[in-house]
């Protein structure tokens, strides 16, 4: 039997934005777009309504900005929404405060339909988006900005394997499940059964809050700090 079609919501106060997006990802076969939003509150009033798998949200929004949005959306009781971020620049400073709030990954507006459609699949089966190359810069520099590391997750990082603390660490420098299990020298599988495991000690959602985990808890710190 043929799974449903991801169903995503697109968020942007541009409507050639919001009107391109939906007519690349209906020319998905396994991609729907059930609606639009054309600010934060209108985001957050199409979730609850439409229970999509994944929202694509802007950051800059009038009335409600995306990040608000996001913080709204992630953090409703029983919601396994995925939010994937859209963004024009590559170090947008809000992108930081987005994945703080909540989001699963971003996406840059000039991203080819493949990138776009490739995103939505990611975020969807909530692998997060870790990569393309400039998803580890924003981790990074995200982490600058963290502060001093917190005791509380500390000690929910103590809870870990030693074998779950060392395939968090490479989840926080952008490596795939492929490319870990390569590194460590394991079967994918038990790649995706330790990440199981660490998403669910650690209370978080998916990879990419995991790898803010690991930062904010003074576990990782970048290079040069």
């Amino acid at each position: 039997m043929t799974p449903p079609p991801i169903r995503a919501v697109i968020a942007d106060d541009q409507m050639m934005v919001r009107q391109g997006f939906t007519v690349l990802l209906n020319a998905e076969p396994d991609i729907e777009v059930v609606g639009q939003a054309v600010n934060g509150l209108d985001a957050v009033a199409k979730v609850a309504e439409l229970a999509p798998d994944v929202v694509l949200m802007d950051i800059r929004m009038p009335e409600l900005g995306g990040i608000e949005a996001t913080r709204r959306i992630t953090s409703a009781e029983g919601s396994a929404v995925k939010v994937l971020v859209l963004t024009t620049f590559d170090l947008d400073e809000y992108v930081y405060e987005a994945l703080r709030a909540g989001a699963s990954g971003f996406l840059l507006k000039d991203a080819s339909a493949d990138e776009l459609a490739h995103a939505v699949r990611v975020v969807a089966a909530g692998d997060a988006l870790l990569s393309p190359n400039i998803t580890k810069r924003l981790i990074v520099e995200f982490s600058r900005t963290a502060g001093a590391p917190r005791p509380p997750l500390k000690a929910r990082v103590g809870e870990l394997t030693e074998r779950e603390t060392e395939v968090l660490t490479l989840i926080a420098g952008g490596l795939s499940n492929a490319e870990i299990s390569r590194q460590l020298i394991v079967a994918e599988q038990t790649v995706k059964t330790h990440v199981g495991r660490i998403l669910v000690k650690l209370g978080v959602r998916d990879r990419t809050q995991a790898a803010v985990f690991a930062y904010e808890s003074g576990l990782v710190r970048p290079a040069g700090l």
